[in-house]
């Protein structure tokens, strides 16, 4: 029988924000001890660095440019299988605790007549899931109105506990009191090092743990329950850059790394990475008052979510589910954190679309693999694959485009495993795109990684960027307009090119169907090419041989 599954995806971790992948002073034990017994990935990225899209290439296995969601707030087209049709059909459950950043395809449904209230029409604007309890963590509010509609799971709690006001969310859990005794909100940089006004256990990170875990003791008492995978996904540390005490001050100067930025990144820069380093995020983290303050909050937001493993680690331990139970830990993007001049995500430096992978498997055929750490190139797309062997089902090559990391998991090395990886990025909806003189259709953006070059290709005319990450790790030299490169730049467009003309919308039949179908035709009666009868074998045709019935040319 499959075990379960726990898909933790955190907002906005950095691959390097972990003790695990080296950091010097931010001890995260407890996602530690998950790498020491099992795998950690050191080559994954994600297939588009900003959350929704991202999210949906985690949740369907397919690139951006097969689904279509291209950016925040773009609904994923009712037709697109995701990960729970996936993993129902190989009899395992699909569960959602916290966030997808899924938008409806209301059009879509209407235009078909699914009710949103019906089990379809619920799971398909779930994102594929049944849902134990979703919250997308950004109750932001507007004169123009909110920006994630519905309502919020987190904010009636925090009303039952007794936090008053129409938004508790910003007013307790994302915001601070100044001296004055004013609210000190979590969107102000100069904030970030207040401690946010709420009782630590009631703030997100611990509220969606202690949501996890009544989940998890409620299935426990139904032993006839189906396997499952439970996708709990928490909105820490992505901003606002606010936490309770006492992780509010774990963290100062000097214990952050050293930002990793060059004043020659910004001369003749390329257009795209200029206008990005010049928006109002980038212009607010070149200012070192800004990110030492809010580094601060964002390491102590990590410790936060550490702890928070420690805690459910210990429930499946003292519950005996642990050996019952593998778990993932990922992010869906990372955070510049003022790296390269930048805040925020949206480009293809390792701060943003690198993120940290760990598999815990706790089957003995897993022993052997325990607490490596694994380099081959991972892309996002690939854990919906992974999911589905280990539900015991069968990969619909027609629709995943990952593959499954089970062999890393048993020990094993692929000899056809990739040799690059892809991720993308959909700008048209930023006022960038107005800014660049580029066309919604023309705001788009490629990458193309393999284990040494780093390459980006802008729609609209520009020139490419490149950078050697075996000479330049920290991606410093941009080598996309020197003439001796043009080799490399040629390589990198032929690996795009060949990603590019694959198979991705034929998703109606599997490649084994659609073998099976070779010259079947010949079975049904056409027998196109047939010079006399005696070229073809008689029983395809015994439908039209035999004496004629009736002359009708008398």
């Amino acid at each position: 029988m499959a075990k379960n599954i726990l898909f933790i995806m955190f907002d906005q971790l950095r691959f390097d924000y972990l003790s695990c992948a080296g950091h010097p002073h931010l001890e995260t034990p407890n996602m530690d001890w998950l790498a020491s017994q099992g795998v950690r990935f050191s080559r994954a990225y994600v297939q588009s660095p900003v959350c929704g899209a991202s999210r949906m290439c985690f949740y369907t296995g397919r690139y951006m440019d097969s689904h279509g969601a291209s950016w925040n707030g773009i609904p994923l087209k009712v037709g697109e299988l995701t990960l729970g049709d996936h993993l129902r059909a190989a009899g395992m459950d699909a569960l959602l605790l916290g966030k997808t950043h899924m938008r409806v395809d209301h059009k879509g449904m209407a235009r078909l007549g699914l009710a949103p209230d019906g089990i379809i029409g619920a799971r398909l604007a779930e994102c594929g899931f049944d849902l134990v309890k979703r919250d997308d963590g950004l109750w932001a509010m507007g004169p123009d109105g909110n920006y994630d509609p519905g309502s919020s799971a987190y904010m009636d709690y925090l009303w039952q506990q007794g936090y008053d006001g129409e938004n508790p969310w910003h007013d307790y859990a994302n915001s601070g009191i100044d001296e004055a005794g004013n609210i000190a909100s979590g969107w102000a940089y100069k904030n970030a090092r207040l401690p946010a006004n709420i009782r630590e256990e009631d703030s997100e990170t611990p509220w969606l743990t202690t949501e996890v875990i009544n989940f998890l003791e409620e299935r426990r008492g139904q032993p006839d329950a189906q396997p499952f995978l439970c996708h709990l996904s928490y909105i820490k540390p992505h901003w606002p850059y606010i936490v309770p005490a006492p992780y509010h001050d774990m963290y100062g100067p000097n214990s952050y790394l050293p930002v990793v930025r060059d004043a020659a990144e910004l001369e003749d820069p390329h257009p795209i990475y200029a206008a990005f380093a010049n928006n109002v995020i980038g212009q607010a983290f070149r200012q070192d008052k800004v990110r030492d303050e809010v580094l601060g909050a964002y390491m102590g937001l990590i410790k936060q979510c550490d702890d928070q493993m420690g805690r459910l680690f210990t429930y499946l331990r003292e519950s005996g589910q642990m050996e019952e139970t593998i778990i993932v830990i990922t992010s869906d993007h990372g955070d510049y954190m003022g790296d390269h001049w930048l805040g925020e995500k949206d480009l293809f430096h390792e701060p943003s679309v690198k993120v940290p992978l760990i598999i815990y498997d706790p089957s003995a055929a897993a022993d052997a693999s325990r607490g490596t750490v694994c380099d081959a190139l991972v892309e996002s797309i690939d854990l919906a694959a992974t999911f589905v062997e280990m539900a015991g089902g069968e990969l619909a090559d027609e629709h995943l485009e990952g593959r499954s990391l089970m062999p890393f998991l048993r020990g094993e090395t692929p000899e056809d495993w990739r040799d690059f990886v892809i991720s993308e990025y959909d700008y048209s909806m930023t006022v960038l795109s107005d800014r660049l003189g580029v066309s919604a259709k023309q705001a788009r953006l490629f990458m193309v990684a393999d284990k040494r070059w780093k390459f980006m290709h802008a729609e609209g005319g520009f020139r490419p960027m490149l950078f050697d990450m075996e000479n330049d790790p920290d991606e410093l030299r941009d080598l996309g307009a020197d003439p001796s490169y043009a080799e490399v730049v040629a390589e990198c467009y032929d690996k795009l090119h060949s990603w590019a003309r694959r198979t991705s919308q034929r998703t109606t039949l599997s490649t084994a169907e659609i073998i099976a179908k070779r010259g079947a035709s010949r079975r049904r009666g056409i027998t196109l090419g047939v010079v006399d009868d005696t070229d073809i074998k008689d029983d395809l045709l015994v439908k039209y041989q035999g004496p004629a019935r009736q002359n009708h040319l008398k």
